[in-house]
């Protein structure tokens, strides 16, 4: 499989918009973050349009996409924001020949349906990492735009997550394994079950993550994962942010009782303490790379290879 380029100054960045809208100050925001970083960012004309869910029509927003997959001139796409909308591009996306060259593409959330494509269908290499416009707006610590920047310009060649939580004993008494690192956020995840396009986790780490999602709901979706028989066929389950799970009105929450009771039931190695997510802090997250997940006692560490090459 390709790899994709590693970024250097001057650099042209496609932006685009697969699911909702950024507002005019938010795509600004994005402009100026990489401009800073010395990158020449593309934002087509018409890219947002009013429209009661997102960024503009379906149709138009593919035609964007597609652009920017074939643009010859741009070393990576940048996605603006999540929400939803991108898995009604992934029938449009279907119809294309595969490109002769691997392109970069960045983003979290709603973006998840295009990583699984990409990775599926065309063999790429993805990074699940943070929105523009969430860049944009200064919501990245310095520490951690710093560790985005240093991966993509090729400073660094991997990114390791040292604060894992083995969860169960099969996770416990691993040493270590292999494997390439898929997944993202599980609510877009589940939508893609029972299509052409249904995740496959087979050999795979599967990383999950979420945002908002109530405690039954997240037991309800694992337990869909189980009977699909994704949760058997995949070498390793690492939970990444879970946040804002509290009941209604309450601050309560069911989520950590629904993370015990898999921590019991799974018989594959379960892990938590991934920093990716919708959580203030949001490392990036290589997909379809090599990586290694090595436990020693009650501490674990997945290193997980960029994906670019010079």
């Amino acid at each position: 499989m390709g790899h994709w380029k590693f970024l250097k100054k001057g650099d042209l960045i496609d932006v685009v918009a697969p699911g909702y809208a950024s507002k005019p100050e938010e795509v600004e925001g994005s402009v100026r973050f990489l401009k800073k970083w010395n990158l020449r960012p593309h934002v087509p004309e018409g890219l947002i349009k009013p429209h009661f869910l997102h960024a503009n029509e379906d149709h138009a927003r593919f035609a964007f996409l597609k652009q920017a997959i074939e643009n010859t001139d741009s070393q990576a796409i940048w996605c603006l924001r999540g929400g939803y909308g991108s898995n009604r591009l992934l029938p449009y996306l279907a119809k294309m020949k595969k490109p002769r060259r691997q392109k970069l593409i960045i983003g979290i959330s709603d973006i998840s349906s295009l990583h699984t494509f990409f990775i599926q269908e065309w063999g790429w290499k993805t990074l699940h990492g943070p929105l523009l416009d969430r860049l944009g707006r200064n919501l990245i610590s310095p520490r951690y735009e710093k560790e985005l920047h240093r991966l993509l310009f090729g400073i660094d060649d991997t990114v390791e997550f040292k604060k894992l939580r083995p969860l169960n004993q099969a996770a416990r008494r691993l040493k270590s394994i292999e494997g390439k690192v898929v997944g993202g956020n599980l609510t877009v995840l589940q939508s893609s079950l029972g299509t052409p396009w249904q995740v496959q986790t087979k050999g795979k780490i599967l990383f999950l993550e979420d945002i908002g999602e109530r405690g039954y709901r997240v037991d309800r979706m694992l337990e869909q994962f189980r009977q699909a028989g994704l949760l058997k066929s995949c070498r390793a389950v690492v939970l990444g942010d879970f946040i804002g799970s509290q009941e209604p009105q309450s601050e309560h929450s069911t989520f950590p009782a629904v993370v015990k009771r898999w921590s019991d039931e799974l018989s594959i190695p379960f892990f938590a303490g991934m920093e990716a997510g919708h959580a203030p802090i949001q490392r990036p997250v290589p997909f379809n790379t090599d990586s290694r997940l090595v436990v020693k006692g009650s501490k674990a560490s997945l290193t997980i290879q960029s994906g670019g090459r010079k």
